[in-house]
């Protein structure tokens, strides 16, 4: 099966230009994302020592992504210890196999789903259906989307792009009635729908944002309350939970919260947080009958084992998305339909193949901006440019690409040479924005005076 984070050459410029040329996409992606970033900044200026917290927390991935597989290995004992079961997928096939069998061994119809990337990452969708299993989105954003056939523009705001008026039309769709793009009318729409889905579900599917070893609790992170309804009434709960998503104790994940909520949405911590441990025990009067998880590798272990593997210490809460002008402006279909922002242009090409993603590690203008707000001091500009580097030496990147980057290599490699260029860059500068890519480039920028050296 071809990965969901593969991308065709050149979809990205291509996707990107459709966005560029939406005047309503525009305004959606800069309302939302400019929202997230002012929220994160007054959440983290309520820290006393905000770069303590942040090393605290680079310090915990890095240990736990130091010694991976004992921590999975102790969380899955724990798990199974409080009567749960324990499944480990080395790729998205396996996963999805895994989840459909889980289902049919419960005589399952439907499922009810909360947000998650992971689901996204391995085309779950797609296989319950074809299984004969109905599957539902019960996160808002994610309903939407489900309605509309598209997928996820952001981790945190899945349909930031809808207008009011596009959901109302999606909602009359399903509903067979006209429905008012009114927001309370919508809410009321949406609520009763899904409510008839959390009632009716055989089967409940989550993420997982952390794992705790010690425990062996699934931890999840949101601000409607579907996640906790999926993982509490139907009778089989199933959370699908990236194996680098493990943490050591709960001591360890609640310093990774405080980093979370407020790098994601701004907030000190999200509406809910819920720590699910184990199924239903006697005398507990909700939760499942069952609990399995379904631990994911799909290429993690090979980033594990090189030179990317700081990117696993990634907690997924978007900062990166938003503060990237790259992402502002493209959006997030662009990036394909699982991970988008900087953090999607590194995972991407890391998880489906440079190959198959080979515009990612160019979405970027390495400004650096997204290593600067990373919760957890992931180096993601350095990253991109140690990817672009890759395409190069692997011969992924064109023939024409490599030509010109070795011939610039070739020219300021020496001091004659590179002087020469300089002065040749100095004679064709008026004609920069009139003709080749500097025409594009120079519409919303003035090229710079080129100074003569030595």
């Amino acid at each position: 099966m071809t990965s969901p984070l593969a991308r065709p050459p050149g979809s990205f410029r291509s996707d990107a230009r459709l966005k560029l040329a939406d005047p309503r996409a525009q305004q959606a992606l800069d309302t939302a994302t400019g929202r997230f970033l002012s929220h994160r900044v007054a959440a983290w200026g309520e820290l006393e020592d905000v770069e303590a917290l942040r090393d605290a927390g680079h310090e915990i991935r890095s240990r736990t992504i130091a010694d991976l597989e004992r921590h999975v290995g102790e969380f899955s004992r724990a798990v199974e210890t409080r009567g749960g079961t324990v499944h480990r997928c080395a790729s998205a096939d396996d996963a999805c196999a895994a989840i459909v069998e889980i289902c049919r061994r419960a005589g399952a119809r439907s499922a009810a789903k909360s947000k998650s990337m992971a689901t996204e990452e391995i085309g779950l969708n797609a296989a319950l259906d074809a299984a004969g299993i109905e599957v539902t989105e019960t996160d808002l954003g994610e309903y939407i989307l489900q309605l509309a056939g598209e997928h996820p523009a952001h981790i945190i705001g899945p349909a930031l792009e809808k207008t009011a008026e596009q959901v109302a039309e999606l909602f009359s769709r399903a509903e067979g009635a006209p429905v008012s793009p009114d927001l309370a009318e919508l809410t009321a729409t949406a609520r009763r729908r899904l409510r008839e889905t959390f009632l009716s579900a055989d089967v409940g599917i989550t993420g997982a944002n952390f794992g705790v070893a010690e425990t062996g609790s699934i931890v999840l992170v949101e601000n409607e309350g579907n996640a906790r309804l999926v993982s509490s009434l139907p009778r089989v709960h199933v959370a699908l939970m990236g194996l680098e998503r493990v943490v050591p104790t709960l001591a360890d994940a609640a310093v990774l919260l405080r980093l979370l909520a407020r790098s994601a949405t701004g907030q000190k911590l999200t509406s809910y947080t819920t720590v699910v441990t184990g199924p239903r025990r006697a005398g507990e009067e909700d939760g499942p009958e069952e609990l399995h998880v379904v631990v994911l590798d799909n290429g993690r272990s090979d980033i594990l084992r090189g030179p990317y593997r700081e990117m696993l210490n990634c907690i997924r809460c978007g900062a990166c998305i938003n503060v990237c002008p790259v992402y502002r402006k493209a959006g997030g279909g662009a990036y394909g339909p699982v991970l988008s922002g900087p953090m999607g242009a590194v995972l991407g090409p890391l998880m489906a193949g440079l190959d198959e993603a080979r515009d990612l590690p160019h979405a970027s203008s390495l400004c650096g901006a997204c290593t600067a707000v990373c919760p957890v001091r992931i180096p993601l500009h350095e990253l991109l440019l140690d990817l672009r580097r890759d395409l190069a030496e692997q011969r992924v990147a064109s023939r024409g690409e490599r030509l010109g980057f070795w011939l610039w290599s070739l020219a300021w490699s020496r001091p004659s040479t590179y002087r020469a260029s300089k002065r040749l860059a100095r004679l064709a500068a008026p004609l920069a924005g009139r003709v080749g890519p500097g025409r594009a480039w120079s519409r919303g920028r003035r090229l710079p005076p080129i100074g003569r050296g030595r």
